[in-house]
């Protein structure tokens, strides 16, 4: 059967325009708890526990933090609370057993987000640890360990997090999370393919709960099925998160509203609407402002003090499609086209005022997919360009190298995910010249668990080595990258397992590499 077959019946403008108000408005009611709260029924004792989906926190400010959980459906049904609005109570304090508890609220968890909750718990103090729990009925969630981020001009010393990416259910357990857990962290940030929208590859540890997905529901299943997961969960509760996409949330390479096959851009959007609403639903974000149906912006600046910026971006929702028919493939002139863009005009735009303006030590961009050139040699010595990634957007990446330049932005550091392996690179003016200026540094960590157990290196790894000399390290195993910074130096300790396939395996780390303030590129310790 071709994906066609599967993808819901082709529907009219004036049907997906009413979608598409649906889910904007189911958004915008998410975003307005205090609106309804006095509408909201108080949730009496239930069956069993509503929280089995766990609790998360993220996108930290000095003065406020989003606090997140969702209510089982399963629960919800058996006591007949499923189509109600529900009065969700939450409880923030500054130790976690709450023998001094320090703001406590209430929202309405309605049944248009799936009963997920955002609280935006705003008057926090900067820089500190706080603990929070939900209330529901006769139930009580978890506790959650969360932190507000530095003050804007603090001169904060030291800032520690991990990034991750890339955990397909099927293929693993999730150890790294269990040891992420463990690290009580300032921040974790996932650079995308959190879930992923049907099964790849043939050795499969662990079975998702259903076949490719296409609806809300569908997404909403199978998120379910990626917060059954313990490891996950204690990860999500250990720490904030900031969180951003890639394309296994939606669907496999797909670029704005063409998909990598045979759907049509009508049905892709309507894909698109719904994912991008289970997202929200299921992710400790705030409300993305100027969401309408399939459109949904989530690149946003976030401040760490003075030690750090990050931008977390978007190279999905607004790029043109890949050149040349995607994978690695030789130049064609589509690919030549400099009009051609990943960012969309006006993320590029809002982005480049970004980097004129900086003026933390540390600049980072937190997005998907590797900046650094990765060509390779074919069979016949022609050049091989990778479309999907940055290669496939070279005069943008030149633009906006250049510019970072000319700016003179502050260490720019970019992290990147959806490689399945780690990398360390040089960010190079030109990449075809060694000696070409180095312009910032990039940190490619590998998956949690996408890809199975991996090996520390392979023939492919080494040869794009060998070809490109501004990259300076490979390794295919999984696990997850911890960054330490300081005003002098950021540290990379690329943090992996050997084996994800069966669960409980010991962590070490594989390589560590440095970047020194003032002075762009990496260096192995």
């Amino acid at each position: 059967m071709t994906r066609n077959a599967i993808i819901r019946p082709q529907v009219s403008r004036r049907e997906f325009l009413k979608l598409g108000g649906q889910l904007s408005a189911a958004l915008a009611l998410g975003g307005l708890p205090s609106l309804l709260h006095g509408a909201a029924r108080q949730i009496p004792n239930l069956p069993s526990d509503p929280f089995t989906l766990g609790v998360a926190s993220g996108d930290p400010a000095a003065d406020s933090i989003v606090l997140w959980t969702r209510l089982a459906g399963d629960v919800l049904a058996q006591a007949g609370l499923e189509r109600d609005v529900l009065d969700l109570r939450w409880e923030l304090a500054a130790d976690p057993d709450f023998r001094q508890v320090l703001r406590t609220g209430g929202i309405a968890a309605s049944p248009a987000l799936g009963h997920s909750s955002h609280a935006e718990v705003r008057g926090l103090e900067p820089d500190r640890v706080y603990y929070y729990r939900w209330h529901a009925g006769n139930a009580t969630s978890p506790v959650g360990r969360t932190k507000t981020a530095p003050a804007a001009f603090a001169d904060n010393r030291e800032f520690n997090f991990a990034f991750a990416s890339c955990q397909q259910y099927e293929h693993g357990f999730y150890t790294a999370y269990q040891h992420m857990a463990e690290e009580e962290l300032d921040l974790i940030v996932h650079l995308g393919d959190y879930i992923y929208e049907r099964s790849w590859g043939e050795n499969l540890v662990r079975a998702h709960e259903g076949p490719e997905i296409i609806d809300l529901e569908d997404y909403r299943a199978r998120y379910t099925t990626y917060k059954s997961d313990t490891d996950l969960r204690a990860a999500h509760a250990s720490a904030p998160w900031v969180v951003t996409w890639d394309d296994h949330e939606v669907d496999n390479n797909y670029a704005a509203n063409t998909a990598e096959d045979d759907q049509t851009p009508e049905q892709l959007l309507m894909r698109r609407a719904a994912a991008y609403q289970a997202f929200y639903e299921f992710m400790p974000i705030r409300l993305p402002v100027g969401r309408q149906g399939p459109d949904m912006p989530i690149h946003r600046r976030l401040r760490f003090g003075k030690l750090m910026e990050m931008t977390v971006l978007d190279t999905r929702q607004y790029r043109s499609d890949q050149a040349c028919g995607d994978g690695r493939k030789t130049s064609c002139a589509e690919h030549q086209d400099p009009s051609r863009t990943l960012l969309g005009h006006a993320q590029r735009d809002w982005l480049y005022s970004s980097l004129a303006t900086a003026d933390a030590t540390w600049n980072v961009l937190a997005q998907q997919i590797m900046m650094a050139s990765l060509r390779s040699i074919g069979d016949n010595g022609e050049e091989l360009w990778p479309m999907d990634i940055w290669d496939g957007y070279h005069y943008e990446r030149q633009d906006l190298l250049n510019h970072m330049q000319d700016v003179q932005t502050p260490n720019p550091v970019v992290l990147t995910g959806d490689i399945h392996s780690n990398w360390a690179a040089d960010l190079k003016l030109d990449f075809d010249d060694p000696s070409s200026a180095t312009v910032g540094s990039e940190f490619v960590g590998t998956s949690i668990t996408s890809g199975g157990d991996g090996q520390d290196m392979t023939q492919y790894g080494a040869d794009l080595l060998s070809n490109n000399p501004h990259v300076k390290f490979y390794n295919a195993q999984r696990g997850y990258v911890r960054a330490t910074l300081t005003p002098d130096l950021w540290r990379s300790d690329y943090k992996v397992l050997p084996s994800i396939t069966t669960p409980g395996a010991a962590i070490s780390v594989r390589k560590t590499f440095i970047t020194e303030a003032g002075n762009p590129g990496v260096q192995e310790i």
